[in-house]
């Protein structure tokens, strides 16, 4: 079931419909689909859409992005995702889940909607960050055909260290999660990637602390295992046939101390990392490395995304979306 179209928080051309989904242990649970919807002259229908998913601790707010994919003539819509956003309930656990595969059902409702507004045959090109780009790998390896291409902005491909220690914590996090699931784990964000963003801090950016705190949310046992889980998957390796484009920033600097090279650098994963694993999710992949990048590329300062965007706008092109 789906509410209808309303106003949104970002303005008079964004639209945001609420999904109802199946409750939970908690209740009732909901995920949000906006879309950009500016005033048009023609009343054209367009054939291609884009699905963004945000990532861990966050929602979607970067107008900018939706502007991009209107001028590359397709239909931008972005899911917040259960408990993050505009779909966080005050009965719930902030971004928590035991399952990745459980947000298949909000995606799968997403594209539903879009096929009933663009049309059966519309193309879909879904675009995740960070975590928002490890659920849409793990979809789109489960749902083969649904997607025909995917567009990732630093996505979180492998817990921060390597695979080795990865296989270290996986037992300890799982028998927590088995009696814990909702056990919080201590905060390790200093709030130094909100620093680089937030205008108030020498940033360019403003958003809804309700939706993007600072620390981000408590990382859950539950949650954490499900993310172990996904990257052990990845790191056996997916087989996704439609083209896929890796972004990320050209080097990290991940430390306890901060820097100013952090506004010029992704300061919450190694994006070295990323690369690597990226080879692995399917037999078409494009990697792109942006010097100056951001965690979150569409954040960076404005020379650095603009790089993204004509990086991305090439390889469209190549595949026939430009």
């Amino acid at each position: 079931m789906a509410g209808r179209w309303q106003p949104d928080v970002l303005g008079p051309d964004f639209r945001a419909r609420t999904l109802e989904l199946a409750p939970d242990d908690e209740g009732e649970v909901v995920a949000t689909l906006v879309r950009y919807a500016p005033p048009s002259p023609e009343a054209l229908r367009p054939s291609r859409a884009v699905l963004y998913l945000h990532g861990w601790s966050d929602y979607f707010f970067q107008t900018e992005l939706a502007e991009f994919w209107h001028r590359q003539g397709a239909a931008f819509y972005a899911l917040d995702l259960r408990k993050y956003g505009r779909s966080l309930r005050e009965h719930q656990t902030p971004g928590y889940v035991d399952d990745l595969r459980t947000y298949d059902e909000e995606i799968d409702a997403a594209i539903a909607q879009i096929r009933r507004d663009l049309g059966p045959r519309s193309r879909l090109l879904l675009m995740g960050h960070s975590t928002g780009g490890l659920v849409s790998v793990l979809w789109a390896n489960r749902r083969p055909g649904e997607a025909d291409a995917l567009v990732l902005n630093s996505p979180w491909l492998e817990l921060q260290g390597s695979a080795v220690l990865r296989h270290v914590s996986t037992p300890a996090i799982h028998q927590l999660a088995r009696f814990s699931p909702r056990a919080a784990l201590p905060n390790i964000d200093p709030g130094y990637y909100a620093r680089t963003l937030r205008a108030v801090d020498g940033g360019e950016w403003e958003y809804d602390p309700r939706w993007r705190p600072v620390p981000a949310f408590p990382v859950r046992a539950g949650w954490l295992r499900a993310i172990l889980d996904g990257h052990a998957q990845v790191a056996r390796g997916l087989d996704i046939q439609a083209p896929i484009l890796m972004a990320a920033s050209s080097r990290s600097s991940i430390s306890p101390r901060w820097s100013e090279a952090m506004r010029q650098s992704d300061s919450v994963l190694d994006v070295e990392l990323l690369a690597r694993r990226a080879v692995q999710l399917g037999p078409i992949v494009t990697i792109a490395r942006i010097p100056g990048g951001l965690h979150d590329l569409t954040l960076s300062r404005p020379p650095v995304r603009a790089q993204f965007y004509a990086e991305t706008s090439r390889w469209l092109a190549a595949y026939g979306w430009g």
